[in-house]
């Protein structure tokens, strides 16, 4: 299960709850809308946010826990928000079978993320999918839409390396620009 996002700032709080807002104006107050205005919420949010969620039970008079369970029942629903790029890993049989896992744990090791999370800096989002339907081309990761095959660690690297991705470059940058 991946991990809620820290809170978020006041001006981030307050864009998530007037989009929030707008969504809910659409939909009558009623427990059977639920699902449509999680969708409608992540929609234009992208993910949904604790304060969404607490939005939402509020307006529909429910308990925050059950929007949270029906948030992270279905996995159609972010709870983090989505990365600039996004990387899903497919562990289907072939996949998984061509050490699949070893490309998650690659992609994991570099971006300081598990699976479900985004970094910090929201450049990488990282998720997992059962096929993508290349098998031939096990193990297969999916950037940004695009199915790479024969993702191996190595690979994993020059992959980042393509969108200019190092690690430590954000601290490098700024000692030395000081």
């Amino acid at each position: 299960m991946s991990k809620v996002t820290s809170a978020a700032s006041e001006a981030e709080r307050n864009h998530i709850i007037k989009e929030t807002e707008a969504v809910l104006n659409r939909f009558a107050r009623k427990k059977q809308h639920l699902i449509p205005i999680l969708q409608s919420v992540q929609e234009k949010l992208g993910y949904l946010p604790r304060e969404a969620m607490m939005k939402i039970a509020d307006y529909l008079n429910i308990s925050a826990i059950d929007v949270y369970s029906v948030v992270t029942f279905y996995n159609q629903f972010r709870l983090n928000p989505p990365g600039k790029h996004s990387i899903r890993v497919c562990l289907g049989t072939a996949c998984h079978m061509k050490g699949g896992y070893i490309t998650l744990d690659a992609w994991k090791r570099r971006l300081k993320i598990d699976s479900g999370e985004t970094t910090q800096d929201r450049e990488f989002d990282l998720d997992i999918v059962a096929c993508v339907g290349c098998c031939t081309k096990a193990p297969v990761t999916v950037v940004d839409g695009k199915p790479e095959g024969q993702v191996e660690p190595t690979r994993v690297d020059g992959l980042l390396l393509g969108f200019g991705y190092e690690e430590g470059k954000k601290e490098k940058e700024k000692s030395e620009s000081k």
